[in-house]
């Protein structure tokens, strides 16, 4: 069967999500013909065009003269300078795409780039700290990124309410128990995006004349744009049939009754797509009856039915085969710098060829996690030189030598399996990922991992408090993750920490000791990047399932039809956390900058604050011992 698999609007700009590059690897291996899309660069690109921007314009002039409100600023300034704005974006556009690098020279002298409200803020003292006298590229890079930011502000304030980059229609679809918002939305006028994703749908199909199409939707961001995509197929192809996957799914929609949802799809899949495509494929083949498909919903005589097959087992993850990303336009991605924080410039900026090294996690344990899902709880690992052979069948195909793991947490014997493997056989490449930051990663280790192109590595320190690590079964301590991370770091690779505050119980004298903890990691060069989260009760975590073991109580909540994951809860331990998460980020922002890191904790925040308990030598202990 002819195959379309779709990535929606909107998901990362500068690479592909690898959602489909797996699918279309494993269904051609399996002799299927499978074509895939990604519509998200693809709307990008259309709506930030010369030709989009005129078309934004017409609108928004035309707006303006049947209303005397006056319009925010960022339409005020876009009205203003229009001309200068459809002039430039092209070449923008092919700046970012790395085919023009010689604008660069234009772009920093500030008198090419229209500016907006979003370089208001423009420190040029910042800007020279950040990139020197040599870096033209890369502050060209920051400029022309907060010229699309821009572009973005306006198509929202103007166009869309709904648009923003990865968060496209995010609230009509974050964990929304009535599918109501959403069907509103979708029989609204259409606004401008909403044209152009009907214009991207209908010419995908045109082109390619698939039976089926597959469209993923990884996250709450990507929903609205699958949901419209999917009536536009059914509006102009009734018989090609429509099928719905993606993590969204297998983490929101697993209670689906809401039968609206199969006037735009036929099947909804649950977890890993290669065992519920398959069958599928092979069922609309008439090939396999009805009762073997695989952890997929359908709708029958009016009601949502879940049709899973015991028998039919999991693909290993030996044999799920090499990504391919044959068909997606890998010339036409934009490499953003949008924050000057080291690691969000790894993730935005520059392509990466994404890759597993296991499935699921092998720890598994954190009770914050969706551990009771498939993709934290089934591990199952490869062999090293089998991860070595789809590296290198992906720089063959690609031409790139990048490569994103994008594991839960890459397992320590597999990475030091794979960086022998490397080397061994002499494949140079750069890579990184996120791993647990466990004794296992000896200083031997990382300078090992950074022979064989580690760059960067990401893990979760969570809440820096000894006491909460042990609550959420993190299986680290702070002095442990002191001495991974400068293991690290005299390895020459780059550690990013994801730091979470609000969980339950913690108080603010733990939440200030926490910061402190991170200020401590910063300034003895433990860590170079960092992020804070707020943390989020889910329904398929051991929190989510058993709220009264961690302290805290669920709100009533009403019966979900369509989606269902984060969970409002009641702590009865007093937290401002609004007023702490500003704080920490303050302090974070200007710890990444080699700033502040000399100063007491409490001066971060707006209000009086206890002393810090932690030890002022802490992590230099740690270290020395």
């Amino acid at each position: 069967m002819r195959v379309l698999l779709l990535t929606p609007p909107l998901t990362q700009l500068n690479t592909p999500y690898p959602a489909t590059a797996y699918l279309t690897g494993f269904l051609r291996a399996r002799g299927h013909e499978v074509a895939q899309g990604d519509l998200s660069i693809e709307l990008i690109l259309r709506l930030f065009s010369r030709s989009g921007l005129e078309r934004i314009e017409t609108i928004l002039r035309g707006r303006a003269k049947t209303t005397r409100a006056k319009p925010p600023e960022v339409i005020r300034n876009f009205l203003e300078k229009s001309a200068r704005y459809v002039e430039v974006a092209d070449p923008v556009l092919r700046f970012l795409q790395g085919t023009d690098p010689t604008l660069a020279l234009r772009i920093v002298s500030r008198e090419f780039l229209p500016e907006g409200p979003r370089f208001a803020a423009l420190d040029e003292e910042l800007l020279g700290a950040s990139f020197g006298n040599l870096g033209m590229q890369d502050r060209a890079k920051y400029l022309a990124s907060l010229f699309i930011d821009d572009l973005a502000d306006l198509v929202r304030e103007g166009i869309d309410p709904h648009f923003g980059f990865s968060r496209y229609g995010e609230s009509l679809a974050a964990s929304i128990p009535s599918f109501d918002p959403l069907a509103e939305a979708l029989e609204g006028e259409p606004t401008l995006v909403d044209v152009l994703v009907d214009e991207l749908a209908a010419e995908f199909v045109e082109r390619h004349r698939p039976e089926v199409v597959g469209l993923t939707a990884p996250f709450p961001g990507n929903v609205y744009g699958a949901f419209r995509i999917a009536r536009q197929v059914k509006a102009l192809h009734p018989s090609v049939k429509v099928v719905l996957g993606g993590g969204y799914v297998n983490t929101e929609l697993r209670g689906l009754s809401e039968a609206r949802v199969f006037d735009f799809f036929d099947f909804v899949t649950l977890d890993d797509g290669e065992r519920p495509f398959l069958n599928l494929l092979e069922h609309l083949a008439r090939k396999l009856p009805e009762e073997t498909l695989s952890r997929t919903f359908l709708r029958k005589n009016g009601k949502v039915v879940f049709q899973n097959d015991p028998a039919q087992h999991d693909i290993p993850f030996r044999d799920s085969g090499t990504p391919t990303y044959d068909g997606l336009p890998l010339g036409k991605y934009l490499s953003l710098l949008e924050l000057l924080n080291p690691m969000h410039r790894i993730w935005s900026d520059g392509r990466w060829n994404k890759l597993t090294v296991a499935h699921g996690c092998y720890w598994r344990k954190c009770n914050f996690c969706d551990t009771s899902l498939d993709y934290i709880a089934r591990y199952d690992a490869a062999p090293a030189d089998l991860l070595v052979d789809r590296i290198e069948a992906l720089i063959r195909e690609t031409g790139q030598t990048g490569f994103h793991f994008v594991d839960e947490a890459a397992p320590p014997a597999m990475l030091r399996a794979l960086a022998e493997r490397l080397l061994a056989r002499k494949v140079a490449i750069s890579w990184w990922g996120n791993i647990r930051f466990e004794k296992t990663f000896t200083p031997e280790l990382a300078k090992l991992l950074a022979r064989s192109g580690c760059i960067a590595v990401s893990g979760g320190l969570e809440v820096a408090s000894d006491r909460l690590l042990k609550l959420m079964q993190k299986g680290v301590t702070v002095e442990q993750v002191a001495r991974v991370t400068r293991a690290f770091t005299e390895a020459g690779i780059m550690v990013h920490a994801y730091l979470m505050y609000g969980f339950p119980t913690q108080t603010e004298q733990e939440t200030l000791d926490s910061l402190e903890r991170v200020r401590q990691l910063f300034a003895a060069g433990c860590l170079q990047s960092a992020y804070w989260h707020r943390f989020s009760a889910t329904a398929h975590s051991p929190i989510g399932r058993e709220p009264e073991r961690f302290g805290i109580r669920l709100k009533p909540e009403p019966r979900a039809r369509f989606a269902r994951n984060d969970l409002a809860f009641d702590d009865p331990t007093p937290s401002d956390h609004e007023l702490l998460g500003e704080g920490l980020r303050k302090a974070l922002y200007n710890y990444m900058h080699g700033a502040g890191l000399e100063l007491d904790v409490r001066g971060w925040f707006g209000k009086k604050m206890p002393r810090t308990t932690v030890h002022p030598r802490l992590v230099e202990r740690a270290l020395e011992g």
